[in-house]
């Protein structure tokens, strides 16, 4: 069948495909580098027309201009699942509110909530009428399933990437197409790991056996393992994870990676959305080694706990000396959000022979320049809880390494003390014991602590 014809009848124009969304409507955009950056700008010229158009979105690449260009709010109330840098500047402005959500809910959520417009970045459409969601699989097609009307903008930067499953959205399912938004995709590169970062990875690579699975998180640490494997002589390694990155490619390029003994998805690397560089996005085209799910396939810890020495490897803010771990925010400040850091930490610990590790520097500088630890004897007023202490496992910096699973309060800020910043150990004995968390009879002196690591 030739889809043409129903192509021409549904192309608009941007201006023209955002007036199906009316005043008090919840519009969904595609998340991450699917975000519709196009209709955005087109939504945006209609403030002072439209009244409380409530809008959803993942990380959008850049700032929202629906956002920036209503700083009283009055038209668009603009919402984010998870923050990304321009969406950390709106949230500091008073122009974004987070979204609470464990990842792998996502889906289930939207049989729950409503959504009048889902608006969407998206590949060319093939032969068949299919437009790819590319590089976000994520949630899109559940909201695509629940959503009234359906917008889509084509990208033809996009990589066609292959699934798994609910990675397309035929043209029957859509109401308005809008072409030529060839925005050049986000080069997000990741961070040169210092000598810190490089140290930490060198704990975790020790961990790592042959044939394990590999979870890899955003950030220069996690990053900084990838490439530490692909320079080691790990082999068989799988890949079932949340965010593709440009370390799986180093990975898969220097032999590491082969899937065969992944007891799920065999033969293919898994993820729900990829971020990274070009080298990424020209690995993933039309790549059958690679397959996208919906995130409550690749996040739901009991399809990660299925492949046996699955491997999780996270970053966070600070830890406190009972184990918990913020890995979103500081004090009230919103920085990104729970994503699939709980999905992973806790699949990956029921997983056969699965570790899950979380990772951080042993201090920070604040604004002032003062040194910090990161390991507190109380996580900051008003700092979320990503990871409650009841699910936390392996936790790292480059002082060494603490599991806290199975012990007590005074055996985990022992542990924890033990891989702090020689510098602020005194301080945290005495915080331990102002909480009744110390028991110097069965604890080491802190004479010792100070000379370890």
């Amino acid at each position: 069948m030739n889809y043409m014809e129903e192509f021409r009848r549904k192309s608009v124009t941007a201006l023209e495909a955002v007036k199906i969304v009316k005043s008090g409507d919840w519009v969904d955009y595609g998340h991450f580098l699917n975000a519709p950056c196009f209709l955005d700008e087109a939504l945006s010229t209609r403030v002072g027309e439209l009244r409380n158009v409530k809008i959803r979105a993942v990380t959008f690449p850049g700032i929202a201009a629906v956002a920036s260009k209503d700083p009283n709010r009055r038209c668009f109330i603009y919402n984010n699942w998870h923050f990304g840098g321009g969406d950390r500047k709106l949230h500091d402005r008073g122009l974004c509110n987070y979204i609470p959500l464990v990842y792998h809910e996502g889906p289930g959520l939207y049989d729950r909530i409503d959504t009048d417009v889902l608006m969407v970045s998206v590949t060319p459409m093939d032969k068949y009428g299919y437009f790819n969601f590319g590089l976000s699989n994520s949630i899109i097609r559940k909201v695509a399933e629940k959503a009234k009307k359906i917008v889509v903008e084509i990208n033809s930067h996009l990589p066609y990437c292959y699934g798994g499953y609910n990675e397309n959205i035929h043209i029957s399912e859509v109401d308005y197409i809008v072409e030529h938004c060839d925005k050049p995709l986000l080069n997000l590169a990741p961070p040169e790991p210092d000598e810190t970062d490089k140290k930490i990875a060198s704990i975790i690579v020790g961990q790592i056996e042959n044939g394990s699975c590999i979870q890899l998180g955003i950030g220069a640490m996690p990053n900084a393992v990838g490439r530490m494997i692909a320079g080691s002589d790990l082999k068989d390694l799988g890949v079932h994870t949340e965010m593709l990155c440009d370390s799986f490619v180093d990975m898969f390029e220097a032999g590491c990676i082969s899937n065969r003994e992944k007891t799920i998805n065999p033969g293919k690397m898994v993820y729900t959305f990829a971020l990274g560089t070009g080298k990424l996005y020209e690995f993933l085209d039309h790549n059958p080694a690679c397959a996208s799910y919906s995130v409550d396939y690749t996040n739901n810890p009991d399809h990660i706990s299925c492949n046996s020495r699955a491997i999780s490897i996270n970053n966070a803010v600070e830890v406190d000396l009972y184990g918990q771990v913020s890995s979103e925010s500081t004090g009230n400040r919103q920085i990104s959000g729970t994503g699939g850091q709980f999905d992973f930490v806790y699949g990956s610990y029921h997983s056969k022979g699965g570790k899950s590790f979380i990772c951080l520097s042993s201090t920070k500088r604040d604004k002032q320049g003062a040194l910090k630890s990161r390991i507190r004897p109380f996580l900051e007023h008003g700092t979320t809880v990503t990871i409650p202490r009841t699910i936390t496992q392996y936790v790292v910096t480059e002082y060494g390494i603490a599991d806290l699973k199975g012990r007590s309060t005074w055996e985990r800020a022992e542990a924890l003390i033990n891989i702090a910043h020689p510098d602020f150990r005194d301080e945290l004995v005495r915080e331990a014991e102002k909480a009744g968390l110390w028991i110097r009879g069965c604890s080491r002196d802190v004479s010792d602590l100070r000379q370890t690591g």
